[in-house]
């Protein structure tokens, strides 16, 4: 050190570069599955977290012989070899839990870090017993779901940290831009919508969507100017789904909704996002509306997918709608009647479902 002076200080930090994601695996017709033999599995369909490829294996009548009044369950890397040239393992933290269950976090963060290669797996051995599934909440017409939480660690990196009279607060850019929509400073376009005025600014909106580059820099802009600003007029959607657009196009977040609510809210905001081009937006409202899917809500889904071309979403009605109990009570529905006027060329599809599952 420095005569007679302090010591110099540094530090540094070792970062684990992550992904994550979650997979929902149903099990339907539950009771049929306990006929298969206690060691043999039946595999899930293929999914993606953290860039490779997953699938989970369902054991009904347990892994092996000493649990076969459980049920197993695995989950396996789904690639070949080759896929795995350049990185023989893949490195990750995963938890199962029937769905419905308190959060995983905790069980995340607790998980030790597994290496998974081509056809190695880790199993939960002991994952439920039959008969405690059998008399839970879990279990509906003959049919559960467990979500598999996935935590792909990609690699380890050194970072210089903070040392000394100075700390960096984390970036506020988000905060700010609410603001700026919330106060409306600065604002040159107004949104006419359904009677309300909506002031907004152009920059922002012509950066997050290219449908809103189009209407209000391109050649066919829409619109006419006032003092206010150019003032432009949307029909046919709600101010309350254009508000939470804006929202989204400024901080990237959703509003916050009751729960009851949230269906329909996404509904609304998948219709205005495709409208607008916005695709994460759209692909945030397809998932959640995956898991929302029930007998009255179904067709009115399946109908949106349709529409929409979301083909995760239209797979996932299908998906329900394969419990033999879950169609017969949706096609007694208004909106399967809407479904049958509003796209005709889906019935096909509903009838051959029917057909092979009558």
């Amino acid at each position: 050190m420095p005569w007679g002076g302090k010591p110099r200080r540094s530090a540094s930090s070792i970062v684990a570069d992550t992904e994550s994601g979650y997979h929902l695996l149903t099990v339907h017709g539950y009771s049929r599955t306990k006929g298969v033999p206690t060691g043999e599995r039946v595999k899930s369909r293929p999914f993606v977290v953290g860039g490779h490829r997953w699938r989970i294996d369902y054991y009904p009548n347990g892994v092996r012989s000493e649990v076969a009044d459980y049920v197993s369950l695995s989950l396996m890397l789904d690639e070949d070899e080759d896929d795995l040239a350049a990185a023989p393992a893949v490195k990750a933290q995963f938890d199962i839990r029937l769905a419905g269950e308190a959060a995983a976090e905790d069980a995340l963060a607790a998980a030790s870090v597994d290496e998974f290669t081509p056809g190695r797996g880790c199993v939960y051995t002991t994952f439920v017993a039959r008969e405690e599934l059998e008399g839970s909440e879990h279990l509906r017409n003959d049919s559960f779901t467990v979500r598999c939480d996935i935590v792909v660690v990609r690699d380890y990196r050194a970072e210089d940290a903070a040392v000394g009279f100075v700390s960096v607060p984390p970036c506020d850019l988000r905060r700010d831009l609410a603001g700026l929509l919330e106060t409306e400073k600065g604002a040159d376009v107004v949104f006419d919508v359904g009677g309300e005025t909506i002031a907004a600014h152009r920059c922002v909106l012509a950066a997050r969507s290219s449908v809103f580059a189009a209407e209000l820099f391109g050649p066919m802009k829409e619109g006419c100017s006032t003092a206010a600003g150019i003032v432009v007029r949307v029909e046919d959607m709600e101010a309350e789904v254009f508000r939470a657009l804006l929202r989204f196009a400024y901080t990237g977040q959703l509003p916050e909704t009751r729960k009851e609510d949230e269906d329909v809210t996404c509904q609304h905001l998948l219709v205005a996002a495709d409208r607008y081009g916005m695709r994460r937006l759209k692909l945030i409202c397809e998932e959640k509306l995956c898991e929302c899917i029930n007998v009255g809500s179904a067709a009115i889904v399946l109908a949106l997918a349709e529409q929409h071309h979301c083909q995760g979403l239209k797979k996932a009605c299908f998906d329900f709608l394969a419990a033999p109990a879950n169609l017969r009570a949706v096609v007694a529905t208004e909106g399967f009647q809407h479904l049958s006027r509003s796209c005709p060329s889906l019935m096909a599809e509903v009838i051959t479902m029917s057909l092979g599952i009558s």
